[in-house]
This record gives structure tokens, C-alpha cells and sequence, in this order.
């Protein structure tokens, strides 16, 4: 949810923006107290997932603060991103589909977005980008965009027959051609559990012509969440051929679970494994006392959008916002622009082995 800045009143007691203290466990304390209370939260603003991506990737994690009689009233987590493809940019969050301005009654959103353009200044970063959060008013610097991309959330249903049943008749005989195949289920977090995912996955996104993120960064993430990450993969006669790394997110309205990193190999087509995998996952989040399933982002109109509309979810635009410091070029990191179509025609063409070796270099440029 995007939220105006004049809908938040400056409290008369609150202290200017700060860097916040990352490394204090204290401080990351206090942090999660707000962020378990705050609606808008995702398991993108929490600094373990910072963390994690500046380990995996060397994206600098910080975050910006403001307190009013010792509380948070405002945060913006950020990744500082450096690439000399895609160029600079402090991202909230990094490696994210989420994240972005979190404010309550008193926070002062100029305020944080004005120490946001001075410590991107500071760190010769010529770009910001907002994926989510309270946003700001367009101009002096500052783009938002609403039509580029859609969110997919509903809450699970009670049993199997349900879950069935809430999904669209043509896509539910989909659904179950995969229940009806030979299929095998595993969920872990072992080291066999994330070399079958990584295995999919880097071959999911070559298909895509976009390059792998380094296997680090699903190591880090998983060891940085604890349960509250993990792998499901779909396997036929032993081989995976479906895999996917989820979240599961702790708010004020009950447990979600996202399935973030996924994918199938050429195989998980004909076997319906993508459908059999994400309906696994719905019984096991359910099983696990979830009562959301967040499918994640998809670009609107895309392939992916039209899938996750299939299944019967409703699709919910996003706001962004992007600032470019003046006199900068505007970053275009993004996959389908026409700037990268012969690129990821290229891509597409080179052996997966070399992809998987070159495409982490790369992919951490890209935040």
C-alpha cells in the first residue's frame, strides 16, 4: 500500500533522519518491534534481508531512521547497488520486489526521502528506486510509475478441495494433470534441497535471457531467515524439474507465505510441475498456519500475470517511485526494455554452463 505524504503529520517531537545502527542488535531490534506492527511491512525491509544481500552480492546494506520519544516513526531500508552495465543505485530493497518508505502517524517522509538524495549524493550513486512504500509526489527528480507492474495476494483456503475450488475451472484441470503425474515432493533447507534449486532456477532464467543471481545470494537468504525460508522442489524419476525458494512473512494480519525464487526446466511443461508446485506449496504453507499466499510481482500483461490471473488471483498494481540526480542518465535495469532485447537474444543463445558462470557477475549489478 502506497501512502501520501500529507496524510502523515510531522510529530512536534521528532528527531531529523538518522543512519540506522545495522550492527547493534539493539537497534535491529527495535527495528523488528516496528516492522512486526507495521502493515505495509515485507520480509524485504527486515535487515536480515539487507544483510544478506550485501554478503551475497557487496551491495552495501544501511537504512534510514526517525524517532520520536525513543520509537521509530519512519524507515527505509536500502542497498547501495554499483554496476558498469547497469549503473548505480540505492535500492529499497535490493534484489527486491518490495520495500520502500515505511511511516506512522508523525513520520516525516520529506524528510527521509530528502537524507535518501543526500546519502546517495554521499556515496556517488546517481539513482534511487522505491519498490513500494509511502511515495512521493512527482518531480524534482523524483518518476513514479502504476502501470508497469501487479501484485498478486488472497488468503489460503481451509482444506485441499478449497484450494481446488478457488481456482478458475480451465486452470484447475491443469492443476490436475500435474496432481494425476508421478510427481515427488520435498521441502528442506539441506544442501541437496539448494543444489536442485539453483539447478532449475539457473536454467529457468536462461530460457529468459536474463542472467542467474549468484548462488550465494539464495545461501544467504536462506541462513539469514531461518524456517522462515525454504526450498520446495518437484521432482520426476529422481531429476528436479520444479523448484522454488518461498518467504514466509509474520504480520499484523496473520503468516504469509511468498514463493519468490522459482522456476521449471523444459520438462516441467509437458508435466504440469509449475502447477503441481505451487499448489504443494499452498498446502504446505497451510499446513505450516499460513492464512496468505502472495504470489509475488509480475510485469502487467506478461506471461507470468496472466498465469498467476488463471489461477484466480486478483491483480493489484504497485506504485514505484525512481529518482535520478541531475544531470544523470535515468537507469534502465529493466529486462524487457528494447535497450536489452539484443542482449537477451544473445543470452539465450550461449550454453547454460557458461551462463551459470558469467551471470552472477553480472546479475549482482543489477539490484
Amino acid at each position: 500500500m502506497n501512502a501520501p505524504f500529507h496524510l502523515m503529520r510531522k510529530a512536534a517531537c521528532s528527531a531529523p533522519p538518522r543512519l540506522a545502527r545495522l550492527r547493534d542488535a539493539q537497534e535491529c531490534a527495535r527495528i523488528a518491534a516496528f516492522l512486526s506492527r507495521h502493515p505495509a511491512a515485507t520480509p524485504f525491509h527486515w535487515p536480515a534481508w539487507l544483510g544478506a544481500v550485501a554478503r551475497a552480492t557487496g551491495a552495501r546494506d544501511v537504512a534510514l531512521i526517525q524517532q520520536a520519544e525513543g520509537e521509530i516513526i519512519a524507515y527505509l531500508p536500502l542497498n547501495a547497488v554499483r554496476s558498469p552495465i547497469f549503473g548505480g543505485v540505492i535500492a529499497s530493497s535490493g534484489f527486491a520486489v518490495g520495500g520502500g518508505l515505511l511511516l506512522t502517524a508523525g513520520g516525516d517522509g520529506e524528510a527521509m526521502l530528502a537524507a535518501a538524495c543526500e546519502l546517495a549524493e554521499r556515496l556517488a550513486l546517481p539513482a534511487i528506486a522505491l519498490r513500494g512504500g509511502a511515495l512521493p509526489a512527482a518531480g524534482d527528480g523524483w518518476e513514479i510509475r502504476r502501470d508497469a507492474h501487479c501484485g498478486f495476494v488472497r488468503p489460503l483456503a481451509h482444506d485441499d478441495e478449497a484450494e481446488l475450488l478457488a481456482v478458475p475451472r480451465k486452470q484447475r484441470a491443469e492443476l490436475r494433470k500435474g496432481l494425476a503425474q508421478a510427481l515427488t515432493v520435498a521441502v528442506g533447507r539441506a544442501a541437496a534441497d539448494r543444489a536442485a534449486h539453483y539447478a532449475v532456477y539457473a536454467a529457468s532464467v536462461h530460457n529468459l535471457g536474463t542472467p542467474v543471481f549468484p548462488r550465494r545470494l539464495f545461501a544467504e537468504v536462506l541462513q539469514a531467515f531461518g524456517d522462515d525460508a525454504e526450498i520446495l522442489t518437484i521432482r520426476h524419476q529422481g531429476v528436479p524439474v520444479a523448484s522454488v525458494l518461498s518467504l514466509y512473512h509474520r504480520g499484523p494480519n496473520g503468516v504469509t507465505v511468498m514463493p519468490y525464487w522459482g522456476g521449471g526446466t523444459a520438462a516441467a511443461r509437458r508435466l504440469r510441475a509449475n502447477d503441481r508446485m505451487y499448489f504443494e506449496l499452498m498446502r504446505h504453507a497451510r499446513a505450516r498456519g499460513c492464512t496468505h499466499f502472495d504470489f509475488g510481482r509480475s510485469k502487467t500483461g506478461s506471461g507470468a500475470y496472466d498465469f498467476k490471473r488463471n489461477w484466480g488471483f486478483e491483480p493489484e498494481p504497485l506504485a514505484y517511485a525512481s529518482w535520478t540526480a541531475p544531470g544523470a542518465l535515468r537507469r534502465d535495469a529493466d529486462p524487457t526494455s528494447a535497450a536489452h532485447a539484443a542482449r537477451i537474444a544473445v543470452w539465450r543463445r550461449l550454453p547454460l554452463s557458461l551462463t551459470k558462470t558469467i551471470g552472477p557477475l553480472i546479475a549482482r549489478g543489477l539490484g
